[in-house]
């Protein structure tokens, strides 16, 4: 595999699991069962699945409420494309991908 194909697996994976855990969460709240923590849910979304994290608090209008989640679920999204976009496009931070 290539390393542009492992790239995209690995986002398609993290926001996989940032969308899963708000459903999972969400459900889990309906039933007055354990709940995944805030912080883990903000884990999934540093490590690459914050847009399956917004898009699971759409879908599922969870943690819609949580001025916290309203504001700091886009910034973790907003600061890594402007990490992607700065690795792609600096010429000196250029990183070859095969």
């Amino acid at each position: 595999m290539t390393t542009k194909i492992l790239i995209i697996a690995y986002f398609v994976i993290a926001n996989l699991i940032g969308f899963i855990s708000m459903g999972v969460d969400k459900k889990k709240a309906k039933n007055h069962e354990w709940r995944i923590s805030e912080a883990v849910l903000f884990f999934f979304a540093i490590i690459g699945g914050s847009l399956g994290s917004i898009l699971g608090m759409k879908t599922f209008h969870h943690k819609t409420k949580h001025k916290a989640f309203i504001y700091g679920m886009p910034a973790i999204l907003f600061i890594q494309i402007a990490l992607i976009i700065t690795i792609l496009f600096l010429p000196s931070l250029s990183i070859k991908i095969m």
